[in-house]
């Protein structure tokens, strides 16, 4: 009995390790109840994103409690670079402004799990754990083979997963900024709009020439369709 009773054991632990080894869904519909944001960007609309908590707590604390002070109302995407990305959460538009909820940077926080694709919420940085305010948004649509990402990642000093490789494959991003940016969040609706602001005419700094305006961000509960 004793014997019996040890292996139970062993089975019940092994489960549990693999229940909480789970991989996060980048891709999956967000949860009835899941905490969400609606990015609204004048004259354009709406993109709207979920977040891994889980894989990123810091990062998506410090987004949903400036979004929900206020605090990147009325902002720009002072950075807007069609088929890469759009820049913004720096109170001045300069891109070298911003603070994070406890004032100081805070650390990266990287996934396995979590890529760079098109549609990922992304924290900018100016290097490794410089985390404030700022963020963007991947928009880029070209997608990537296996022996291209083979290269890539011998350059870079990373191995793309199977899994990556389909994905990247399928969707697009920048696989070049794999574990160089924390992926906090990924768009679910409103791709549409996140291409129309990226094509806006922009300076030689890649600033547009008309400002796109974040007019809100909206932080609620997800309530299924």
């Amino acid at each position: 009995m004793k014997k019996a009773a040890e292996i139970i054991l062993i089975l019940t632990i092994g489960m549990t390790l693999l229940t909480g080894c789970s991989k996060v869904e980048q891709f999956s519909e967000p949860e009835k109840g899941e905490t969400v944001a609606e990015i609204v960007i004048k004259d354009y609309g709406s993109v709207y994103v979920k977040f891994f908590k889980d894989e990123a707590p810091k990062a998506v604390e410090n987004f949903t409690t400036h979004s929900e002070e206020g605090y990147y109302n009325g902002l720009t995407f002072h950075r807007v670079i069609n088929d890469f990305m759009i820049q913004g959460g720096d109170p001045s538009g300069t891109g070298r402004e911003g603070e994070s909820i406890w004032g100081d940077k805070f650390e990266d926080e990287f996934s396995d799990s979590l890529h760079p694709y098109r549609g990922a919420l992304c924290m900018a940085n100016a290097g490794p754990d410089t985390n404030g305010s700022q963020f963007f948004i991947v928009q880029a649509k070209e997608t990537y083979d296996k022996d291209t990402l083979t290269v890539l990642g011998r350059n870079t000093g990373v191995e793309f997963s199977d899994e990556a490789v389909t994905k990247y494959g399928e969707v697009g991003g920048t696989p070049w900024l794999y574990r160089q940016h924390t992926v906090f969040g990924q768009v679910y609706e409103g791709l549409d709009v996140l291409d129309a602001a990226a094509a806006v005419e922009t300076d030689g700094d890649d600033k547009p020439v008309k400002d796109v305006i974040i007019e809100e961000i909206k932080v609620f509960q997800y309530e299924e369709e």
